[in-house]
């Protein structure tokens, strides 16, 4: 998992982010969705999916920051 997260490219998820992680872009569906499960009314199972897949991207880049940083500290 950490191989396949090091080898993922940068652009490719600067990318996903600034196209599938804020589309569409005003407002932003991520921002609708967090909104929604900070007010409780995130219920419909669409919309978890929705949260789930615009949220992957950003995920995906914490992950690939936390993994590139921990292998720089091993050396």
């Amino acid at each position: 998992m950490v191989e396949w997260i090091h080898q993922l490219p940068w652009g490719l998820l600067i990318f996903a982010c600034l196209t599938l992680g804020l589309a569409p872009f005003a407002p932003p569906h991520i921002v609708e969705k967090l909104k929604m499960l900070r007010e409780g009314t995130l219920k419909r199972p669409l919309d978890w999916f929705d949260l789930f897949y615009h949220a992957l991207p950003f995920l995906l880049l914490a992950v690939k920051i936390g993994v590139e940083g921990w292998l720089a500290l091993a050396g």
